[in-house]
This record gives structure tokens, sequence and C-alpha cells, in this order.
């Protein structure tokens, strides 16, 4: 699913939202509720004010609570009276004894005291008689929620700004965690551990951070392989270019010293021809891999490219019978005539090679759908089964050892060196750059012996332009 992470962090905010308004609101209406009412030492000391009231009144008389009052009013600051109750019905009505003492003139003392009323409640305290009223107006310093502007502040200011903290600090983890470990195995990659991989400790997710794992993973398999190829290559062209100079250095010894001068002569141009080539291959195939480009700029007839390799390989290699069986015409469109000429006649002089006098090399061609297939055998030893994959890899050969009789003969009959091991590694590299594949298989008789090598190459007809 695309944008998992963004969904994932979406469900988080909102949640997180929905919990601070929940519990916003819940706090909110607790705090007013507990806030609402009475404190305990000032609902005993009303209730103190009505006995002490009570008892003036039943034991002075009128005129000494006339004076109590004014003396509480004026201690408290607020308005005080003793006032009688009598249920007296009209129209005959009848009043049941439940109502006696239940009919109030204000409020209990036990009641919500609503802390948005913009003025202080009278308070009614019944005497015993169950028909006189102490009324009070609650002093202003026992009005109740003293202190919810305080509450109203913590929970509309303090409380969101603590939750969205631990929102944040979730999100924060949530995203960080994959990227410190990013963050790790790149350092870990700059500073020379090129199997470092991030994704396999992601496995529990699956969001955009872990197609970013995987790009990096990507990348640095890319790198290494890279550095790796380069480093394989320099030391197997230094090792390569050995050879070739210390037989230039005893070329150089043998024209100093007159001797045989015009054959040293020989073997210097010799060796130096095969250098030049070696370079040119060595720089190709490191082009190739590093800056993969996609060769996909020309349109040819590709029956024509290998008729005119074929000739070539024939007069190259007359000693040997080089069939085809081409169509008339096989078009490709936005391919590479150039890499797809060198590699298709490296991989040919290659089974020419390696093929005996007299024995034949088979070139044919087909196409299925879209591929061009073509076909090369020859009538070789063949490879050794677990090395079909390495013979396109650099620098490789089946037989290395390429004795000094072998050059000789090269160099007497004028023939093209054996080579370095680059060819079909070329060959590799060119083919893919053109959106094709390459393969080696051996191909068997009815009875199981092995005939040759047959490389398999398909090409698309039409690749994508760039």
């Amino acid at each position: 699913m695309k944008n998992r992470l963004l969904l994932r962090l979406c469900s988080i905010i909102g949640a997180g939202t929905v919990l601070l308004f929940w519990a916003i609101d819940i706090l909110s209406s607790q705090a007013e509720q507990s806030m609402s009412f009475i404190a305990e030492q000032h609902k005993q000391e009303l209730l103190s004010f009505a006995k002490q009231a009570e008892d003036v009144y039943v034991n002075q008389g009128e005129d000494a609570l006339e004076a109590w009052l004014e003396i509480l009013k004026h201690q408290e600051q607020t308005w005080a009276a003793v006032v009688t109750l009598k249920l007296e019905p009209l129209a005959n009505a009848e009043v049941t004894e439940k109502y006696h003492g239940v009919v109030r003139l204000g409020r209990s003392v036990d009641w919500m005291i609503h802390l948005y009323l913009d003025y202080n409640p009278i308070m009614d305290i019944i005497f015993a008689d169950q028909e006189t009223h102490f009324l009070i107006q609650l002093p202003q310093r026992m009005r109740p929620g003293e202190y919810h502007a305080y509450a109203n502040l913590a929970i509309q200011f303090i409380l969101p700004l603590v939750l969205l903290s631990l929102l944040s600090l979730v999100l924060y983890q949530h995203l960080m965690s994959p990227l410190r470990k990013l963050e790790k195995a790149t350092k870990q990659f700059s500073e020379g551990d090129f199997n470092v991989r991030v994704n396999a400790s992601l496995d529990s997710r699956d969001d955009e951070l872990t197609a970013l794992a995987d790009t990096f993973d990507h990348m640095a398999d890319r790198t290494s392989k890279l550095i790796n190829s380069q480093r394989q290559l320099l030391s197997d062209l230094s090792h390569e270019l050995r050879t070739p100079l210390t037989r230039m250095d005893m070329a150089v010894d043998f024209v100093e010293q007159q001797i045989d001068p015009q054959k040293a002569i020989e073997r210097l141009r010799y060796e130096s021809a095969n250098m030049r080539e070696l370079v040119e291959d060595a720089l190709t195939l490191a082009y190739l891999d590093t800056e993969r480009p996609l060769l996909n700029d020309e349109t040819f007839d590709l029956t024509e490219l290998i008729n005119v390799i074929c000739e070539d390989s024939r007069f190259e290699y007359p000693n040997n019978l080089l069939t085809t069986n081409l169509p008339d015409q096989a078009l490709i469109k936005n391919s590479s005539q150039r890499a797809l000429g060198q590699a298709i006649e490296n991989v040919i002089r290659n089974a020419l090679h390696h093929t005996p006098a007299t024995k034949h090399v088979t070139v044919s061609m087909s196409k299925t759908g879209n591929m061009y297939g073509l076909v090369i055998q020859d009538e070789g030893q063949g490879v050794p089964e677990e090395l079909l994959e390495d013979i396109f890899k650099p620098f490789f050969r089946v037989d290395k050892a390429r004795t000094l009789s072998d050059v000789q003969s090269e160099l007497q009959l004028g023939q093209k060196r054996s080579g370095f091991g680059l060819g079909l590694a070329l060959a590799q590299r060119q083919i893919e750059a053109t959106k094709g594949n390459i393969k080696a298989c051996n191909y068997y008789l009815q009875d199981g012996c092995k005939l040759g090598l047959r490389i398999n190459i398909e090409l698309p007809s039409s690749s994508a332009a760039s």
C-alpha cells in the first residue's frame, strides 16, 4: 500500500487529537464539578452561624437577634436575615406534612454553587422548628472555585502541551528509529564496511522508510559490487600487464645487445598491441560497469550486422567452418549497432577460437514476440558446469595456462592473440546495456556426450528510448 507512513501518522495524530479533546472535556467537567461545592470548613461555619442565630432568637429574643445579625453582616461584609415561612393554602388546597420544612428561600449548604454565577447565592438553613429560616448571602471568602482559573489554565494549556509533547515524542521515535539505523549504516558504509545493510532490521515495518532502506541497500549492493569489481579489475589488470611488460624488457635488452634485433622488435610490436587492446578493453569494461549506460539511439538490421561479422570471422579463421541460419531481415530499433556488433563479434570469435579446425560453429537466429533469439554454438570442449557463469567475469579463462609456445605460434602465424578473458565480460555488459541478456550452457548428444558450448542471446526488437 502506498503512503502507508502517511496513513500511520494521520492515525496517530487523529487519535491523539481526539484523546486530547476528550481529556480536556472530561477534566474540565470534573474540575468544575469538584470545585462547585462549598468547602467543608465553610459549611460548618455557616451551620454554626445558623445555630448561633437560633440560640439568640430562642433565648434572647428578636432585639438580641437583630444586634447579632448586624455584627455578622459587618464581620462578613454580606447580607443575613432570619425569616419564618408559613404554608397557607389558597382555594382549599391541601398541603401535606411532607412539604413542611422542605420549601426553601435559598440554597442548602450542600447544594452546588455554579461557578458561572456573577453573584453570591443566598444560603438557607432551617431552624429546629422547621419554619424559621436563617438566610445569608454567601460571603465572598467562602465562594467555591477559587482555583478554578488555575485549573482551567492547567487543563487548557498545560495538559495539551504535555499530551502534544508525548504525541510528538511518539512520532519522533517512530520516524527517527529507522533513520538512526540508516544513519549508522551510512556511517559504517562510508568507513569501508560495504556489507552493512538496513532493511533486515526493519522487517516489522512496511512504509516509505522501508522503501528508503531498500533504496539504500540497493545502492550499497551496487556500490560495493562496483568497488569490489574495480579492485578486482585493477588487480587483474596489473597482473596481466606484468607478463607483457617483462617480455618487453627482455626484448629491449635483446635490441641493446644486438641479439636477433628484428625478432625483438616484432616482439615489442606484438606486446605493445596486446597491451593497448588490454587497456582499451579494461577501460570500456570499467565504463560499462560504473556508468551502466543505456544504449538505445540507433536503428539497424541485425541480420546484416551478423553477416558482416561472420564474413570477417571466416577470413580470420579460415580453417574453421562457420555456418549461419538467419532471417532475411531482423530490424532492431532504439539499440546500439556498435555495442551489439562488438559483443556478437567477441562471442563468435571466442567460439571459433575454441573450436578445432574443420569443426563447425553455427550462428542461428529466430524471433519470438518482441525478442530476437540468437544462438551461437561451437564444437569445442565446452565449459565445466560450475564455471558457466564465471566465463562472463573479467579476466576469467577456463585454462589460464598460456605457454610460451602458444604465444610464439600466434606471433609466427600472425594470429590474433587468444585473449585476456575480457571478451565475454564485455559482451555481457554491452548486451545488458541494450536491454538484452546472454547465457551460456553446454549442449549434448543423445548419448549424453558433451558436444560444445552454446551461447544464447536475447535482444529486444525495440527498446524504450531514453
